[in-house]
């Protein structure tokens, strides 16, 4: 089965990298390039076939949305841009999806997970959320799971909060996110007895790392997380609103 072959487009080295190490992370897509210009990009479209486009819209030379002007066949677009002006623009061109810097990797997915919907078809290109579950691990105080195909140790006691998007997971530590392939259901199954309490269908957090609360919303660690309307009265028993 092909992968999603996917070119970046960004004249920024850093913002490169980001969007490099997230195609990598999924097996259903493939890097063709990263190009540091629309001009350099044109040139790479006349003899590599491309599925999906990541471009930035302030470059110098052609600037990301007249690039797309030019492309007569042009593949799925998805931009990428600190500015929040060009959006109208954007998908009057039939862009996938308009991604704001810095883009977390959960956007992202998102945006993935519409772009896979517009090229499911005839040409059966796979969807790239079908990698294989890999079930979470709980030892004593740890929580192992898999992030880039390896199996990571985590402190129970590190965790800010865990957010759900779609089938992956992003569990938040004081200094980096780890990223993994599971359902927050899974995990929540598991945390329970360790005391963390499923606020929303997005967010699981430790009952602990709670500073401040009302029915609406709690506070963690300076991150304000909302309360699902379905999970208010279990919260509420908890924490006692």
């Amino acid at each position: 089965m092909n992968r999603i072959r996917c070119l970046l487009v960004d004249d920024e080295p850093l913002a490169l990298d980001v969007l490099e190490s997230y195609v990598r992370r999924l097996e259903s897509l493939e890097l063709v390039a990263r190009c540091e210009n629309a001009i350099q990009a044109f040139d790479l479209l006349q003899s590599e076939s491309v599925d999906l486009l990541f471009v930035d819209i302030q470059m110098p030379k052609l600037s990301g949305i007249d690039f797309l002007k030019t492309l007569p066949n042009a593949p799925k677009v998805i931009f990428t841009t600190a500015y929040r002006d060009y959006a109208p623009e954007a998908f009057d061109l039939d862009a996938v999806d308009y991604l704001l810097k810095p883009i977390p990797f959960s956007r992202f997915l998102k945006a993935l997970g519409k772009a896979f919907s517009q090229l499911n078809g005839p040409a059966g290109l796979p969807h790239p959320f079908h990698a294989e579950d890999h079930e979470p691990m709980l030892v004593t105080d740890t929580l192992i799971v898999k992030s880039e195909k390896k199996r990571v140790k985590i402190p129970l006691k590190d965790i800010i909060f865990i957010e759900s998007m779609r089938d992956y997971v992003t569990i938040h530590l004081p200094d980096k996110q780890i990223v993994s392939k599971q359902k927050i259901g899974n995990l929540e199954q598991k945390l329970a007895e360790k005391s963390f309490l499923r606020i929303h269908r997005s967010f699981l957090v430790p009952a602990a790392r709670v500073n401040a609360y009302t029915p609406g919303n709690v506070e963690v660690e300076g991150f304000s997380l909302p309360i699902g309307r379905s999970y208010r009265n279990e919260v509420g028993k908890v924490l006692g609103f």
